[in-house]
């Protein structure tokens, strides 16, 4: 079976799912990859690709528009190297919605129009569009073969918008266990202080002004909120917690590449993701999420969104926007080692058997075969 991936992927915890893939010998893989990255964790100007190193081929192109916007941004190229690897099936990461898909529909129809085409999508809300958004979704949900979705809500709306090929839950990107597990100090901390931490980016809609008046509420000597990450409205935030009694407990630190952030995040006793829900915008899925439980680390989440369907019973949930509830999360998992621990143990067994990235391979190469017959 031959596979050409296209997908915007920045670092070796995201590629290590090819990796695994690419384990198969029946396979033979071809990666797209953007040739320049910027976004705010990360800036690459020339990718080292090593193809000798790797079980498979990537391909860097440059991109037309920012590699980190979903919808607007193109690759220059125009045949994907279609007519030379000849794939059976083409997986591409990138929204039904977006200008991406719509190039790469015409690309497979052009010089490769009996592969299989795959795409991705992330959106778990319906939201209104432009006619010409609308044209672009008509078109590619017409050529496509099959979505993978990041979740259970994303297939409900692939259905009201009339899609006909297959469809499974298969976030695209997983943990990588090689970077994201836990040690026998993640919960032994070597203090008394109990650390509530935040992972990702400092805006409005992740529920962090909620956040910092929970905190508020709870604190005590031995309570310390970090926040960590960058956003635009950071400024807002640190001003706010500046005007908090609590201020001296709360921490802002900057954004971290995937090995860093690994080892901030087993510095935590609990990881909370506030998300809240706006008109056209809910959580897809919550990465930080998954990687903080496969390091051990208890997880508190709101209900936008994914949230429940990611954590399960391997963690807390509150109302979103519910400052209250959330305090009272934040305080029974401060005030119980023994729900910590069995949270913990729940959290890396639900990321070994649902999102390692082998795991997410695994699905991805099964989903390819039923695909093919």
């Amino acid at each position: 079976m031959r596979v050409l991936f296209i997908a915007r992927y920045r670092d070796e915890s995201m590629t290590y799912k090819l990796d695994c893939m690419a384990r198969d010998h029946n396979l033979i893989l071809q990666h797209i990859t953007p040739q320049f990255w910027q976004d705010e964790l990360i800036k690459i100007s020339q990718p080292q690709i090593d193809n000798l190193a790797k079980p498979y081929k990537t391909t860097p192109i440059a991109l037309v528009g920012k590699p980190n916007d979903p919808h607007r941004t193109i690759y220059k190229t125009l045949t994907f190297n279609l007519l030379q690897f000849k794939p059976d099936i083409i997986h591409a990461e990138e929204e039904p919605d977006s200008l991406a898909a719509l190039q790469i529909c015409i690309a497979k129809n052009s010089f490769a129009p009996k592969a299989k085409l795959i795409l991705n999508t992330w959106q778990n809300i319906n939201r209104p569009k432009k006619y010409s958004v609308k044209l672009v979704l008509d078109a590619t949900l017409q050529m496509a073969n099959a979505v993978l979705c990041a979740n259970q809500e994303a297939i409900s709306i692939l259905n009201e918008q009339k899609f006909k090929g297959k469809t499974a839950v298969i976030p695209a990107v997983g943990v990588d266990s090689r970077i994201f597990y836990a040690t026998k100090s993640t919960q032994a901390q070597s203090t008394p202080n109990f650390v509530i931490g935040y992972v990702g980016r400092l805006i409005k809609d992740k529920g962090l002004f909620d956040l910092l008046q929970a905190f508020n509420q709870i604190y005590t000597p031995h309570l310390y909120l970090r926040l960590i990450g960058d956003g635009n409205d950071r400024d807002a935030l640190a001003h706010m917690a500046q005007s908090l009694p609590c201020s001296a407990q709360i921490e802002f630190l900057p954004p971290s590449p995937p090995n860093q952030i690994a080892h901030q995040i087993r510095s935590l006793n609990v990881l909370v993701l506030p998300s809240k829900t706006t008109p056209v915008w809910k959580e897809q899925f919550g990465r930080v999420i998954t990687e903080a439980m496969a390091c051990g680390v208890p997880v508190i989440g709101s209900n936008s969104g994914a949230i429940p369907e990611v954590i399960d019973n391997a963690g807390l949930i509150f109302p979103e926007g519910d400052v209250n509830a959330l305090a009272a999360a934040l305080h029974q998992i401060s005030q119980s080692p023994m729900l910590a621990q069995t949270l913990s143990q729940q959290g890396i067994q639900r990321v070994q058997q649902h999102f390692s990235q082998t795991v997410i391979a695994a699905k991805t190469l099964d989903f390819y075969h039923q695909l093919m017959l």
